[in-house]
């Protein structure tokens, strides 16, 4: 069993887990939404997807959003994951990511859909 995120206790009181394919979803999502530079040992870990809400939609970012959000998840996940499809879309101040990929320890397909708001 792997640490549930966001970290939490359970009803037990105890740090709250998850199993091995939602970690895997835990860990996109971190990724996905961690601004480059926010963590300290690790300044070009993530995509910062959530920086994006609220510029201009255009067919030109959406392409931008989409290399960006793959290259981080092959950069940082690729050892993890292989993702088969990747679609970003902004809907007011919520973004949209629809993920399809393979875990690679278990061969399992998945196909998830993680949603992110701008504070």
């Amino acid at each position: 069993m792997d640490i549930d995120f966001p970290f939490h206790f359970d009803g037990r009181g105890r740090t709250a887990e998850t199993g091995y394919a939602d970690h895997i979803l835990d860990l996109i999502e971190q990724l996905l939404f961690t601004t480059p530079g926010e963590r300290v040992m690790r300044p070009d870990f993530g995509c910062g997807l959530l920086d994006l809400v609220f510029e201009p939609d255009s067919p030109e970012l959406a392409a931008a959003v989409q290399v960006s959000a793959e290259g981080s998840l092959q950069r940082w996940l690729g050892d993890l994951i292989t993702v088969q499809s990747l679609e970003v879309t902004a809907e007011e101040s919520t973004l949209r990511i629809e993920i399809g990929y393979v875990i690679l320890a278990t061969g399992e397909r998945r196909e998830d859909v993680i949603r992110g708001r701008a504070a």
